[in-house]
């Protein structure tokens, strides 16, 4: 098992707006390529370890002082398979979008700005709160339990400093 480690839960943030945002715009706009470009960004993001849109942070919104950052001790292989499954998700959604299953492929991306608002606004991680469970069922590659006194897929509490 691996210690926890500092998370920047602003770039874990970012990330989930930049996710909700292109894909509102993807359905509006009526472009379901835009959906399955964010899937590939996703699955691309949990290869590498990091949001995909944690650029976005790195480079512009922290070093302007927009947004600042929230680092908690956490787990971060719960979040990459978060982003992946979601990556996952809305790749079948571009499948289904080829295949002409238009209402079930936007049902698929509906449900991905859902479960990322939910992140976003009210700090619940599905995606994380499954691989907690996997890891409960001792599921092999699912190594981690959520951080002491958190529920597992709840954002991890700030640290009382006394």
């Amino acid at each position: 098992m691996n210690p926890l480690q500092p998370i920047d839960h602003a770039a874990l943030r970012t990330n989930q707006a930049m996710i909700i945002l292109l894909l509102l715009i993807s359905f509006i706009a009526n472009l379901p390529w835009l959906a399955g470009v964010v899937g590939a960004l996703m699955l691309a993001g949990a290869l590498a370890g990091r949001p995909a849109f944690g650029w976005l942070y790195t480079a512009l919104l922290k070093p302007r002082g927009w947004l600042k950052p929230d680092v908690l001790m956490d787990n971060r292989q719960p979040h990459t398979f978060a982003q992946g499954f979601g990556g996952v998700v809305l790749l079948a959604a571009g499948l289904l979008f080829l295949s002409g299953s238009n209402v079930v492929g936007w049902g698929l991306v509906w449900l991905v700005i859902a479960l990322a608002s939910l992140n976003l606004f009210v700090g619940f991680c599905v995606g994380c709160a499954v691989y907690y469970w996997l890891n409960r069922l001792q599921v092999p590659g699912f190594t981690q339990s959520p951080p002491p006194g958190t529920a597992a897929g709840w954002r991890p509490r700030r640290e009382e400093r006394g």
